[in-house]
């Protein structure tokens, strides 16, 4: 008995936004770091432009599938690395849950990139400080991580809100 997978609109607009994150996501894995452990996110843009086009649900699925499909693409899956990666990814899409039913006027694309931002960083900290480096002040670092959080916040939001003035509806 043979059985067909048939895949509905929904599911082809999840697997394009999903196969864009991945690709940013690979791209962004092969541009050498000045700061191990910093990097811009640019998945990110897809994330808030598909969170505001399509809703939360939708965000998170293509967040997990980057997550996920990247790091098996990177060969990272189940490493350190993806433990990070997928705790930083959680914190922000909870955030960003939260964050969509605040005011638009003060919490638009470029504010709720900056708090999922920060949420990201935060759980990959708290990764470290907790699992892999226990005992280990990290406090010293987070001005540093803190600054680049807000700053890559602030790009990917940019990106985010002018893609989303400019794409139909």
């Amino acid at each position: 008995m043979q059985h067909e997978l048939h895949a509905s609109p929904e599911d082809r607009r999840v697997a394009a936004l999903a196969a864009a994150a991945i690709g940013l996501t690979l791209a962004e894995a092969a541009i050498p770091l000045p700061i191990p452990g910093i990097k811009p996110g640019l998945a990110n843009i897809v994330t808030l432009v598909v969170l505001y086009r399509y809703g939360w649900r939708t965000a998170a699925w293509v967040a997990g599938l980057r997550i996920v499909a990247g790091a098996l693409a990177l060969g990272q899956f189940l490493t350190p690395a993806f433990v990070m990666s997928l705790s930083g990814g959680v914190a922000s899409l909870l955030l960003l849950a939260l964050g969509v039913r605040l005011p638009p006027r003060w919490f638009g694309p470029v504010g709720l990139s900056v708090l999922a931002a920060f949420a990201h960083i935060g759980a990959q900290l708290l990764v470290v400080d907790l699992w892999l480096l226990p005992g280990t002040s990290i406090l010293g670092l987070m001005p540093l991580f803190l600054s680049a959080a807000w700053i890559t916040g602030l790009a990917n939001g940019l990106a985010a809100a002018h893609l989303l003035a400019g794409a139909d509806p």
